[in-house]
């Protein structure tokens, strides 16, 4: 099915971001891991999958409008030195993504396209209410604990 163009490089501009999310998941997450923080490596490299999952599902879509997903695209990365500073730039990547997809949904309600609309909406679901959410609550913790307290409960 030949899908709108515009429709087809927003889901590529989409795609860049979660490969890129991918990308500084994973490095948080061997960086946690390499730390002994058991419990963030295993969240973390949770993220990994889930974000895998979601470029899967625009990748899927973009073949289905008959575009070609642009895997080259990437937004820069920005990789924390501590883990208060990981958890902050992850939450960045995550609020950019829940605007990015509230841009393409309303694009796609535009030009009629509800299946792509439908798929986005999952995809915002599972950023805001899980990803962006957790991360939020993270950093709330070393608010409300301190840094030492939270880093000893995710040994």
């Amino acid at each position: 099915m030949q899908g709108d163009k515009q429709v087809i490089e927003r889901l590529n501009n989409l795609l860049a971001g979660e490969l890129s999310a991918i990308d500084q998941y994973f490095i948080h997450s061997r960086m946690y891991e390499n730390w002994g923080f058991s419990k963030l490596f295993e969240r973390i490299h949770h993220e990994v999958q889930d974000e895998t999952s979601h470029a899967s599902a625009l990748i899927k879509r973009i073949l289905f409008l008959e575009g070609t997903p642009d895997m080259t695209k990437r937004e820069p990365l920005h990789i924390g030195a501590t883990v208060p500073e990981m958890l902050a730039n992850d939450l960045v990547v995550e609020l950019g993504v829940v605007a990015a997809l509230r841009e393409v949904i309303a694009y796609c309600e535009t030009v009629r396209d509800f299946q792509t609309r439908e798929i986005l909406r999952q995809l915002l679901q599972d950023t805001e209410e899980d990803h962006a959410y957790w991360l939020e609550q993270q950093l709330g913790l070393i608010e409300k604990v301190g840094l030492q307290n939270y880093l000893q409960s995710q040994m």
